[in-house]
């Protein structure tokens, strides 16, 4: 089998150097090129023609198959990739005023049951690899030419932190210099709430958390997520509280409102108590109905009230409209299968 190249740290891929007969530093050109987004050892030119043969033979440089490519009325992109098992992931490019964002899948499915998610109703098939999760910003680079992807966010398909492991390294190729050299500042992590792994993401590679919190209360948030069974508000809050944090770093909760269930002016009053002590700031989604879904979006008054309070509290709080719904490529409709929708502007 040959080895996928993309799937290895700089240590990896100079303990393989090593191990074929080479020097070291072969790594880092291997790296380089790897991180440019080549997609043939021919393309490395100032690799010596012996040892591209060598790679060809004995390694592989791994793709992702586009599968549909949507384009929304607000200039966001959504990506339908095919892996090479035949599964389908979504990548979804978000524009923003002077730069870019990438929303990143971490696995093929979610565990996780979330009642307000798409993705959750396909249920869980695998987690990515390492060279599925970072291919998806080397393809996207590629199909956009001039883009400016400076923000990563892993909240695409998947729970992160469920695939622990592979997430770590993928981060640590994306934000190391001889890899994709991503500021650990602009990617973000997001989880439902698996806690025991949130601290160890902290101390294992350098960027932000995000927490999709939802509710104020054990009974209310057993009921939108799962997880919480397992992990309760208390148990999480303390996790998020042993989160280590850089100078001036704070945490984003992202709460995502639902008519009637989660946007009372009491709610909002008891979530700004509930995170009292901690480095928080807030992002508030109103829900992005589906017709699978059943739930609907609270009025803009309501949002601006729910907002209103937590601000008076003294928490920054952003309202996030939902980019790309006419594409369902916004928060919690990604499924990893376009067939169903219209066409729109299809490539």
């Amino acid at each position: 089998m040959l080895i996928d190249l993309k799937d290895m740290t700089q240590e990896d891929l100079e303990g393989l150097m090593v191990s074929w007969g080479q020097a070291p530093y072969r790594a880092r050109q291997v790296q380089k090129w790897l991180s440019k987004g080549i997609t043939d050892f021919e393309q490395m030119t100032d690799v010596s023609k012996d040892f591209r043969l060598h790679l060809s033979q004995n390694a592989c440089i791994s793709r992702l198959s586009l599968q549909k490519r949507l384009i929304s009325q607000d200039g966001s992109e959504k990506f339908c990739f095919q892996l090479a098992d035949g599964r389908a992931i979504e990548s979804v490019l978000i524009p923003e005023p002077n730069h870019q964002t990438l929303c990143l899948s971490t696995q093929v499915g979610c565990a996780q049951g979330c009642r307000f998610c798409l993705t959750a109703r396909q249920g869980f098939a695998r987690n990515l690899t390492v060279s599925e999760i970072i291919n998806q910003i080397l393809e996207v680079r590629a199909l956009v030419p001039g883009s400016n992807i400076s923000n990563l966010v892993m909240m695409g398909m998947g729970e992160p932190l469920a695939n622990f492991d592979n997430l770590v390294k993928a981060l640590t190729i994306i934000t190391a210099p001889w890899g994709l050299n991503y500021s650990h500042r602009r990617v973000t992590v997001s989880t439902a709430g698996l806690a025991p792994l949130i601290p160890r993401l902290g101390q294992s590679v350098r960027i932000s958390l995000a927490v999709s919190l939802n509710a104020i209360d054990n009974e209310s948030r057993h009921r939108l997520m799962p997880i919480n069974q397992r992990y309760p508000l208390e148990t999480l809050l303390a996790a998020c509280r042993d989160f280590p944090l850089l100078p001036h770093r704070r945490i984003t909760f992202t709460y995502i409102l639902l008519k009637d269930i989660n946007d009372s002016v009491r709610q909002a009053r008891q979530l700004a108590r509930l995170l009292r002590g901690l480095p928080a700031k807030i992002n508030l989604i109103p829900f992005n109905p589906h017709p699978d879904l059943p739930f609907e979006r609270p009025s803009p008054e309501t949002v601006l009230t729910f907002q209103d309070i937590l601000v008076r509290a003294h928490y920054t709080t952003m309202i996030r409209e939902g980019r790309g719904q006419d594409i369902s490529a916004a928060c919690g409709q990604l499924a990893g299968d376009v067939s169903s929708l219209p066409a729109g502007s299809l490539n």
